[in-house]
């Protein structure tokens, strides 16, 4: 990481006096000399009826005031490469600036970045440390995929924002996935896949010692940057003579399969409202090429985060197989327990 600074943010709520550029002009001064930087530069404007923006030029960056009067609020921010923390702002705002409450943001200005994590559970914000971005760019079918090096868990696929796999702990999510369906039914001969394209799935199946794997993946622009970047995850599953890749529309494919013919199915689609839907449509076709006893299992997300989304799986796996069962593991990168359910077909 290359450090260039510190950065603090500092909205000043429920202020109700406006107080003249004189005072803004001092307090800054205050606030340098305090945070041992150089004023180089003061740029200030009066907006009317009401509000002021104040801009100072440090030699070590800038310092600034933004008023909005109508709301009772100042927002400040103080950006410094000096040896002193912005954040010796914060006690002299506090005795300058009458005010019910601040809110502070502090951040480092480096070469890491921060990434959304769109699973965050209400209330609550988080973000990935990212040591660099490898890809980013949009497949021919249409997904938005990126592969990321994350500080903590690191060469990580997201689709469309989401994390689909980090390579610290994938190997959680693939093998329970793949014991959760062979805990009910140990037949090993044929497994169908749907989905799954950093490979884990394919590459657990493998070591399973199945016979016969067919790949069904939508897009294979995931598979091979995976191959590229995350090939401890896949470890090159497309090129083993037990499996065999179908690409496009998984549930298109399925309809030229015959009856009976897989030992497992594996579904490892998107736990969203949009892929039950989906998978609904289509199962009556899984149930038919799926073996009489033989096992289908879903990823179903998270109960902690979305058990709606769980439940709406569970009640379609029972309502056509009955007997399903739910498994679950903790996934640090997901920052969650998962769920897999796992249906035997009677």
């Amino acid at each position: 990481m290359t450090k260039v600074g510190e950065h603090i943010t500092l909205d000043i709520i429920g202020t109700k006096r406006e107080y003249p550029p004189s005072f803004f002009e001092k307090l800054v001064y205050k606030i340098a000399k305090k945070a041992k930087v150089t004023v180089l530069e003061i740029s200030q404007h009066k907006f009317e009826p009401q509000g002021f923006t104040l801009v100072a030029l440090l030699a070590e960056s800038h310092i600034s005031f933004h008023t909005f009067p109508e709301n009772g609020i100042i927002s400040f921010d103080f950006f410094t490469c000096a040896k002193i923390s912005p954040s010796v702002a914060l006690e002299i705002i506090k005795k300058e600036i009458e005010h019910k409450r601040i809110v502070k943001k502090e951040f480092n200005r480096d070469s890491f970045g921060l990434y959304d994590d769109i699973y965050s559970s209400p209330g609550q914000k988080k973000y990935y440390v990212v040591k660099n971005i490898l890809e980013d760019f949009t497949s021919k079918v249409g997904q938005h995929i990126e592969i990321i090096d994350l500080e903590q868990f690191g060469k990580s696929l997201f689709i469309d924002n989401e994390l689909q796999v980090a390579e610290k702990d994938e190997h959680i999510y693939s093998s329970t996935f793949v014991n959760s369906g062979l805990k009910l039914n140990k037949s090993n001969d044929k497994a169908a896949i749907i989905g799954g394209g950093d490979g884990g799935v394919a590459r657990e199946c493998i070591n399973q010692k199945f016979n016969f794997i067919d790949w069904y993946e939508l897009d294979p622009e995931v598979v091979t940057v995976c191959d590229k970047h995350l090939s401890k995850v896949g470890q090159k599953a497309t090129t083993k003579n037990s499996v065999k890749c179908i690409w496009g529309d998984a549930f298109e494919s399925i309809k030229k399969v015959e009856d009976n013919k897989y030992d497992k199915i594996f579904v490892d689609l998107n736990d969203d409202q949009y892929c039950i839907d989906l998978a609904a449509k289509n199962i009556k076709s899984l149930k038919r090429i799926l073996k009489l006893n033989g096992t289908i299992t879903a990823q179903v997300g998270s109960q902690d985060k979305k058990p709606k989304q769980v439940k709406n799986w569970l009640k379609l796996l029972n309502k056509n197989f009955g007997n399903t069962e739910l498994d679950r593991v903790y996934i640090p990168s997901f920052d969650c327990s998962w769920n897999f359910a796992s249906s035997i077909n009677n």
